[in-house]
């Protein structure tokens, strides 16, 4: 039994659904075996097991519940702002039963992770089913942060008979450097993306190798969160990465850009400081018109500099690109006009959202965190205005980013089918609590539970029981099932699910679907209540709620210069750092 009618006897299955808090599972532990150098073989087809072979070697990986489970696998390898390369072969068995390390990065704890850190996990039902979709997966993180296991995809592979992969790649300034003194190889090492260049090898691995796991090599959805997302929507304008996937799904993700002799200033501002404390330059200035220089001076100090220095250099950019740009315009990797370009790897696509996206940003934005942390933003009346104005807005227009305004500037350059989906849960105080309804709602990060069944950090706030009620398990097996019907052939519908139309032009009937739950059955409905920026900016103006002083003070230190926030800089003249 295969495709939509095996999700549908899966979801049917699925009615005895244990909560959310019982699902996961620890891994076992154990050591790779030792890597050697030796040439690609032909790798034998999938095997029911869960000892599997790739072109580079053996993998022992591990049965967990119904799945089969491979982590730590190496797609890649790469010198420091290098292209990277295919892994090196290994003789023996090696064990693939822990997540890799992930990408070097700045964490509350320190600095974490590793520079070598292209590797992926897979997941797949425990059967012996081939030639199932393959969904691939980039992390969120602002491509600063994050690991490959962000989210668990082990019940949703089961849910929807696919083959889930999850990537690790290189983070932050590690990830993307626009800095000349580094670009002397190819067009594409040039490039500066070589975070991006990472997820390109990662493909390329799946496409090789998937299906020796069961996997379709011609049938990846391409898929990321945040970050992860406006990398999906990067891989849909870049002429690398042109036959590489067959669909795409961007959650909360968007279309982002930077131009590179732009970002050339704001890296060696990030790098002066460390130029200065090591001694090479005797100031700021100095130090930032030296490492703007093409020389090999610059490259031989920045390839010398601790992974971890570089790692801290930036700081968390809080979703603002002037703070650190990646994703940039080259030419090769990535059109020179980004967006604007008429030529796009046309595939079928989701884009997905949650009404709230903006509230996690005004909670920790410095100029609510401590009214949050005390609690006063509940009794101090015009903190509590204050905090429904940053989070109605920023969340408003986050959303049009994430999916519709996206959607529609896609509309006439993008002939393949484009849905849009908008998760409402989250808001009902009567099923999260009045104060999670108010500080989170439908946050950045809904989409997870109700597409893999497993609860995550971004939803920590609410409370036990919410996400487990019969009415979230049924809108999850119902997200489930739209995500896994598109999977199998592009199209999110399927027997006993409300219909889901394509996105079509603003001046014509209900595209955008709306999901949402009470405390006993799924709500999920089309809807044509559309609205753009310059709507929401006139709401703004004429919102009384606050004063004009408290507001300028909003919009011009906490909503601006977002990932999203650009027709909002240009509108009310605000600072993009």
């Amino acid at each position: 039994m295969k495709g939509k009618q095996w999700i549908l006897a899966a979801m049917a299955a699925a009615a005895l659904v244990m909560p959310l808090s019982s699902y996961a599972a620890a891994a076992p532990q154990a050591s790779p075996a030792a890597v050697t150098q030796k040439a690609q073989v032909p790798a034998p087809a999938y095997a029911d097991s869960t000892l599997q072979a790739t072109r580079y070697g053996l993998l022992q990986g591990a049965q967990e519940g119904d799945d089969f489970v491979w982590r730590g696998v190496p797609y890649g390898q790469a010198e420091r702002w290098k292209t990277p390369e295919n892994p090196s072969s290994w003789t023996g068995v090696r064990d693939a039963l822990k997540t890799g390390p992930m990408g070097t990065q700045e964490t509350a704890k320190g600095v974490k992770g590793v520079e070598s850190c292209l590797n992926l996990d897979i997941f797949r039902p425990a059967t012996k089913e081939q030639n199932l979709p393959v969904l691939y997966f980039i992390h969120g993180g602002n491509n600063q942060n994050g690991a490959a296991d962000q989210v668990n995809l082990s019940q949703f592979a089961k849910r929807a008979n696919v083959v889930a992969v999850s990537i690790n790649y290189r983070l932050g300034a590690l990830g993307y450097n626009p800095l000349p003194a580094v670009h002397h190889g190819t067009k594409v090492e040039s490039s500066g993306n070589y975070g991006f260049l990472d997820a390109l090898q990662g493909l390329d691995w799946v496409k090789e190798n998937i299906a020796n796991f069961g996997g379709n090599p011609d049938n990846i959805t391409v898929s990321g969160f945040s970050s992860g997302g406006r990398d999906v929507m990067a891989l849909l304008i870049s002429p690398e990465a042109k036959g590489k996937f067959q669909k795409a799904i961007s959650f909360s993700g968007g279309m982002t850009t930077s131009d590179p002799s732009w970002a050339i200033g704001i890296y060696a501002k990030a790098f002066a400081p460390l130029v200065v404390a090591d001694g090479v330059k005797p100031n700021k200035k100095e130090a930032i018109a030296w490492l703007k220089k093409d020389t090999p001076e610059v490259a031989k100090y920045l390839n010398g500099l601790q992974a971890e220095r570089i790692a801290t250099a930036f700081g968390h950019a809080g979703i603002r690109m002037a703070a650190f740009p990646h994703l940039f315009t080259d030419g090769t990797v990535l059109p020179k006009d980004g967006f604007k370009t008429k030529k796009w790897n046309e595939v079928p696509l989701i884009m997905t959202t949650g009404t709230d996206e903006f509230s996690l940003y005004t909670r920790i934005n410095p100029y609510f965190a401590p009214s949050v942390k005390d609690k006063t933003v509940f009794t101090d009346e015009k903190k509590y205005a204050e905090f429904t104005f940053s989070k109605k807005y920023g969340s408003e227009m986050y959303r049009l980013f994430n999916a519709e305004a996206s959607a529609e500037q896609m509309l006439d350059r993008y002939k393949a089918p484009i849905y849009t989906m908008t998760i409402a849960y989250g808001n009902n105080p009567e099923l999260v609590g009045p104060e999670t309804a108010f500080l989170s709602g439908s946050v950045h990060g809904i989409w997870i539970p109700f597409v893999t069944g497993y609860a995550t950090s971004t939803t920590a706030s609410y409370p036990k029981g919410s996400l487990d009620n019969p009415g979230a398990l049924d809108l999850t097996r119902k997200v489930q099932q739209y995500i896994g019907n598109f999977m199998w052939d592009g199209n999110p519908n399927g027997q006993g699910l409300p219909t889901w139309n394509q996105w079509t032009s603003t001046k014509t009937g209900p595209s955008n679907l709306v999901v949402n739950a009470d405390g006993e059955k799924a709500n999920i409905q089309m809807t044509d209540t559309r609205s753009s920026y310059d709507e929401v900016f006139k709401e703004m103006e004429a919102d009384k709620t606050v004063d004009k002083k408290d507001k300028e003070a909003i919009i011009h230190n906490v909503l601006n210069g977002r990932w999203w926030s650009k027709p909002l800089d240009q509108h009310f003249g605000t600072k993009t750092k």
